[in-house]
């Protein structure tokens, strides 16, 4: 693999890069420069996919977790037949272009996930060989292979220097993913100085220790040495392999090896001098060898041949274990079994009720065996946020005899368990959520505290950038969680996490309202959903009495008007202050004033409702609303309105016994009873 036409292609794949960057006048030449051999040995020599069909199930899996460095991905993409064209790359970082600063899922056919802030593509890459290795594990048989494929990504320093590719690789060490391979771009350099300034440890004996495979090639144009070590990779069937590639960023520009060749365009001049270091025509720009892209559009041909031979086999596998074939099938196209909702409880009129966190778990273990795309965990917390499947197994390699199984699932120790284990790694769980998501075929859900959802917001907001589906679910909710204290207790987390857009967050107010979040979170597609309950336990609502628990779907509804008059108040509430404004409310109406009681569970869902018929839960004409919430007041006045109030926190918590603290934060039936009139007097 050194002959001309190696070397046309790589810089044929160069030189597109560095024409994007300097037309756009913006962008990141220094990886494509010297990352470009690499990704070439990888793309045409290893990597099984299918540029005609981006969405083949069983192709590899290929992420850039260096997103800065896109344009080469870009010219992969492009040369080697995906639908993105010369002009598409002309269009580099412009309005609507497919081609953007970085890659975005969605945007550009063959971007397998969105990258750019660093580390996350990385723990995405391990969420993508995690479903690989589950559906492989639970599908295929004995000579019907149906899920078999790898899953690459080219890292960056910048990556390995973020707490998330530790938490990631250090999770994929130990389940031991054979079919995850890293190509460690390793030139340096970041955008503002040498590694030598930050970055000194070791990593190969950093990885070696997490139980990766390790493998140094010590010259980045060395194709042959690169060859060699994805070929060894792949033959390492029980550990992800860190291949270090020696770089120097900005290869044969005047600017190598300088942290200047990092985040801004060469400039004209040493765009020229490049070329002409390299042996690339200075014109035409965007200049394309008519034998480099031929040799590249071999793709296509050998493309189509694998995915026709994955289809022979899916057939063959369709004719001897029909079942399984129609729920893999099932699975990948995202559907639900019909009657996967039928076990779910109804759950009965309960004064003293039960915590939204134990509703949760009776639900989930209700219609798990019948999901099974379903799959998560929490991380280390699975005691306390109850989300553990029973029976459904432990995502985990075989258990060494005599290995200490405390914690396990009876149904043991497999690729196949559903119930995932992330340690404490909160900021790792959800960008391996989002990998799992990614990849297709999986519904997986993550769960810790709502405190600890802070550790979360840069996964989960791209969850929501790339519209994926994946549920969190978030307990301890509030101040009520109680002795921990302030450093356990959320309060600006509501506010912070609805502010995300495209992110539904459902906090539901009593059991059977935890059951239709459920089924909401499960049956939503193109967003990630949140479910906020808690450990304290809530009345159970008696529905005979209120409305129907389904109204939640709706994000508000009328719970109950007081009889025969019209409402000269509103209380409106979510979670566990529902059950507060019932009996407020309920008081209220004894000393006359005429109430309508609503529940708020999730501010998205209402705002997905035309106008009308938000009027008709929040009519405009009643203007003395309060709304309940443990939590800041940032947004309720929208739904209360300029002559209207909100009782909420605006403090920190404090440790003490939740019902003393509910107390002192005045969190009382009296409490809303006197903010009522005290509005009605206004």
């Amino acid at each position: 693999m050194t002959d001309e036409l190696d070397l046309k292609g790589i810089n044929t794949l160069r030189f597109l890069s560095v024409d994007m960057v300097q037309k756009a006048n913006s962008g990141h030449p220094g990886l494509p420069l010297d990352a470009a051999p690499m990704a070439y040995v990888l793309w045409t020599r290893w990597l099984r996919h299918n540029p005609a069909n981006p969405e083949w199930f069983d192709r590899d899996r290929f992420v850039l977790s260096a997103g800065h460095g896109s344009a080469l991905l870009y010219s992969l993409l492009y040369a080697t037949g995906y639908d993105v064209s010369l002009d598409d790359i002309k269009q580099f970082r412009q309005w609507h272009s497919k081609t953007p600063g970085h890659p975005e899922r969605g945007d550009t056919p063959g971007v397998e996930t969105t990258t750019g802030p660093l580390g996350q593509g990385l723990a995405n890459a391990v969420g993508m060989a995690m479903a690989e290795a589950q559906m492989a594990a639970r599908y295929n048989r004995p000579q019907h292979a149906v899920i078999d494929h790898h899953t690459y990504a080219i890292v960056s320093d910048g990556d390995l220097m973020e707490g998330v590719a530790s938490e990631a690789a250090s999770l994929a060490g130990h389940l031991r993913l054979g079919k995850l391979i890293c190509l460690y771009d390793q030139n340096a350099m970041t955008l503002s100085a040498a590694t030598d300034m930050t970055f000194t440890e070791d990593v190969r004996q950093r990885f070696d220790a997490y139980g990766w495979h390790t493998i140094a090639v010590t010259d980045g144009n060395d194709l042959v040495a690169i060859d060699a070590a994805l070929e060894t990779a792949r033959a390492k069937a029980t550990r992800p392999t860190l291949i270090l590639v020696r770089t120097s960023l900005g290869y044969g520009s005047p600017k190598q090896d300088t942290f200047e060749a990092h985040g801004s365009p060469l400039g004209a001049e040493s765009v020229r001098r490049t070329k002409e270091n390299l042996g690339w025509p200075l014109e035409p720009d965007f200049y394309v060898p008519e034998d480099a892209l031929a040799h590249f559009r071999k793709a296509l041909p050998r493309g189509a041949e694998l995915e026709t031979a994955w289809d022979d086999r899916m057939q063959a596998y369709a004719k001897a274990f029909p079942d399984l074939h129609d729920e893999v099938q099932r699975s990948l196209r995202g559907e639900l079994a019909d009657g996967w909702d039928a076990d779910i409880p109804v759950f009965p009129a309960d004064a003293k009720g039960m915590a939204t966190r134990d509703a949760s778990s009776k639900v989930m273990n209700a219609f798990a065996a019948k999901v099974p795309a379903f799959t998560g965990g929490s991380a280390d917390l699975n005691p306390s946020t109850k989300t553990a499947m029973k029976g459904l197994g432990d995502f985990n390699p075989p258990a060494s005899k005599g290995g200490d199984l405390q914690g396990s699932d009876v149904s043991g120790w497999s690729f196949q368990g559903r119930n995932l284990h992330f340690g404490v790694r909160e900021h790792a769980m959800g960008a391996i959520v989002n990998g799992l998501a990614a990849h297709g075929g999986t519904i997986p859900f993550g769960a810790t505290f709502l405190i600890f959802s802070d550790y979360m917001r840069p996964p989960m907001r791209l969850a929501a950038l790339m519209k994926l589906h994946v549920i969190h679910v978030f307990t301890h909710d509030s101040i009520a969680l109680g002795e921990d204290g302030p450093t356990h207790q959320p309060v600006e987390q509501l506010a912070a996490l609805r502010a995300i857009p495209n992110l539904t967050l459902i906090r539901p107010g009593d059991a059977n309202e935890t059951a239709v979040a459920w089924r909401v979170a499960l049956q939503t597609k193109g967003r990630p959903v949140l479910l906020v309950l808690t450990r304290q336990n809530v009345p159970t609502l008696d529905r005979e009495r209120m409305a129907s628990a389904d109204g939640l779907r709706r994000g508000a509804y009328v719970l109950f008007d007081t009889p025969g008059k019209k409402p000269e108040l509103i209380l409106i509430a979510s979670g566990s202050e529902v059950g507060l404004i019932v009996e407020a409310a309920q008081r209220l109406e004894e000393e006359g004033v005429a109430v309508r009681c609503v529940s708020m569970p999730s501010w998205e869902l209402f705002e997905a409702l035309p106008q009308a018929e938000r009027d008709e839960v929040l009519p405009p004409s009643v203007t003395a609303r309060l709304a309940v919430e443990l939590g800041i007041s940032q947004g309720w006045e929208r739904y209360v309105g300029s002559r209207g109030d909100m009782m909420g926190i605006e403090t920190f918590g404090a440790s003490a016994p939740a019902e003393v603290l509910l107390k002192e934060y005045g969190f009382t039936v009296d409490a809303v009873c006197q903010r009522a009139k005290a509005l009605l007097a206004r």
